[in-house]
């Protein structure tokens, strides 16, 4: 798997004075108004927030994957028997093209039995996804481009964090359209119970700039649908979702639970257009 180096120093050094003082404008801000952070989620409840587990309708969550639990979202399966390849999303309800997104994660506890050992203290962040609604109810991850997390391995075996997956979609690395499914960064995982600091900055079709714990991974653009990818050519709406070609230019965030416990705190959002002024 091919690693990918690209340093975006400019966008870091911008998006680190952005997270230290919230009234600075961007270029990609509309000219008034100048953008803020606004946390999108209350801490107390799941209001805004929409779950998706495979095998059940959208907004079923029977077993409580997703939980409030001491002001975290916490993903967790103490009412499950095994996992069964229940995967779930947890959508937030508004649909977004240019904004930025912060917030913490943490693994802890053993993964459930019968996930996958590449699941094992794996989850992450969904971007530009489809809605809730149009994924199936079989369907195991929404189209959508995934900052992924993981964490430490029981044999501490080496690993990277804030990853790109891309489940039915591409995106462009240095001028070129990345086929593999997972693009490595070099930032190194940190163990069980630790948080960890992540921010992206998502341009509509343009570019996609993460942070962790401040420190710039690589910068990634044209984020489009892949007609080679079963995992998106087999969803019998497949054909709507390109209707408009293959570029995507939009939609929702989702945060990921894939067997390995992890809770996530201090979820804020920085809507960078007009169009998202109001949501969707």
């Amino acid at each position: 798997m091919r690693v990918s180096h690209k340093t975006w120093l400019v966008g870091g050094v911008a998006l680190l004075m952005i997270a230290g003082c919230q009234g600075k404008t961007d270029v990609s801000a509309t000219a008034g108004a100048e953008p803020e952070w606004e946390s999108i989620f209350d801490g107390k409840t799941l209001n805004g927030w929409t779950p998706k587990i495979s095998m059940e309708p959208v907004g079923q969550d029977k077993d409580k994957t997703f939980e409030v639990v001491d002001g975290t979202i916490r993903v967790s399966y103490e009412g499950y028997d095994e996992f069964g390849d229940r995967f779930g999303h947890l959508f937030y309800k508004d649909k977004l093209s240019h904004y930025r997104l912060k917030l913490e994660y943490r693994f802890f506890g053993e993964q459930l039995v019968g996930g996958a050992s590449w699941a094992n203290v794996n989850s992450g962040v969904m971007l530009h996804s489809q809605s809730p609604e149009s994924i199936e109810l079989d369907q195991k991850f929404p189209i959508s481009v995934e900052g992924q997390f993981l964490g430490v391995l029981p044999d501490n075996s080496p690993r990277t964090t804030a990853n790109v997956c891309t489940p039915g979609t591409n995106v462009v690395v240095d001028g070129k359209i990345e086929t593999e499914h997972c693009i490595q960064t070099a930032i190194p995982v940190r163990p069980l119970g630790e948080w960890v600091q992540y921010e992206v900055e998502v341009l509509g079709n343009g570019t996609i700039k993460q942070l962790v714990n401040g420190q710039p991974t690589f910068e990634f653009s044209g984020a489009q649908y892949d007609p080679s990818d079963k995992r998106l050519t087999d969803l019998k709406n497949a054909n709507a979702m390109m209707e408009n070609g293959l570029a995507i230019s939009d939609g929702y965030i989702a945060l990921q639970a894939e067997s390995a416990p992890v809770e996530f705190r201090n979820i804020q959002l920085m809507r960078l257009d007009t169009d998202n002024a109001g949501g969707h």
